[in-house]
C-alpha cells in the first residue's frame, strides 16, 4: 500500500509541474528544483544540479528526464514510469485538445495576447532557474569561470543568430572539468 501511495504521489507531483509550466522543459527547471528539492527533500541541491546536467545531456526533452530519474531515484523503474507519464499527461491532453480546435482557438485575439504573455513569463522562469543553478555552484575561480565562459557563449550565439547546439557546450565544459582535474592531480603529483 505504502508503495502505491508512493507512486501516485510521484505521478501527482509532475502532473501538477506539467500541467501548470508552460514553455517547455527548461521552464520546468525552476518547479522542479522547488518541488522534489526544497519542498520534498527527494533530492539535495548538488544532486540536483547533476541531474538537469544528466538530463540536458541525454536525449530527449530535459523535463522528462528529469522526471524519470527523480522517480527513479525515489520508486525504481515503476517510480521513472509514473513520474514520466505524469509529466507527460498534461502536455498531451492539453496539445489534443488544442489540434481539435487550434484554428478557431488562435484566431481568439484573447488567446494570442495571452501566449505573448506567457512567453515573457516563460522566459522569466528559465532566467530564474539558471540564477539558482548558478548561485549553487561552488565559489572557486574555475567553475565560475567555466559557467561565466559558457553564459558569454550562448548569449554570443544567440546575438549573432549562429546555429549551435548546446550539446557542444556541455561536452566542452565536460572536457574542461576534467583537463582540470587532470592538471590539479599533476600539480599534486609535482609538489610531492
Amino acid at each position: 500500500m505504502k508503495r502505491w501511495r508512493q507512486l501516485a504521489e510521484l505521478f501527482r507531483v509532475f502532473f501538477k509541474i506539467g500541467l501548470f509550466t508552460f514553455g517547455g522543459g527548461y521552464a520546468m527547471i525552476s518547479l522542479i528544483g522547488h518541488e522534489v528539492g526544497e519542498r520534498r527533500g527527494w533530492i539535495d541541491g548538488d544532486e540536483l544540479a547533476e541531474v538537469f546536467a544528466i538530463a540536458e545531456s541525454t536525449p530527449g526533452p530535459i523535463a522528462i528526464n528529469a522526471a524519470t530519474y527523480v522517480g527513479y531515484r525515489r520508486s525504481g523503474v515503476a517510480g521513472g514510469v509514473w513520474a514520466t507519464l505524469g509529466v507527460v499527461m498534461p502536455s498531451f491532453v492539453i496539445i489534443y485538445a488544442i489540434s481539435l480546435f487550434f484554428e478557431r482557438f488562435m484566431a481568439l485575439s484573447a488567446v494570442a495576447n495571452a501566449f505573448r504573455g506567457i512567453q515573457v513569463a516563460v522566459a522569466f522562469l528559465i532566467l530564474r532557474a539558471g540564477l539558482r543553478m548558478a548561485g549553487k555552484l561552488p565559489r572557486r575561480w574555475f567553475e565560475m569561470g567555466l559557467c561565466a565562459a559558457a553564459a558569454g557563449a550562448v548569449l554570443g550565439i544567440n546575438a549573432f543568430g549562429w546555429r549551435f547546439s548546446t550539446v557542444w557546450l556541455i561536452l566542452g565544459g565536460g572536457a574542461a572539468g576534467l583537463l582540470h582535474r587532470r592538471a590539479r592531480q599533476l600539480g599534486k603529483g609535482a609538489g610531492q
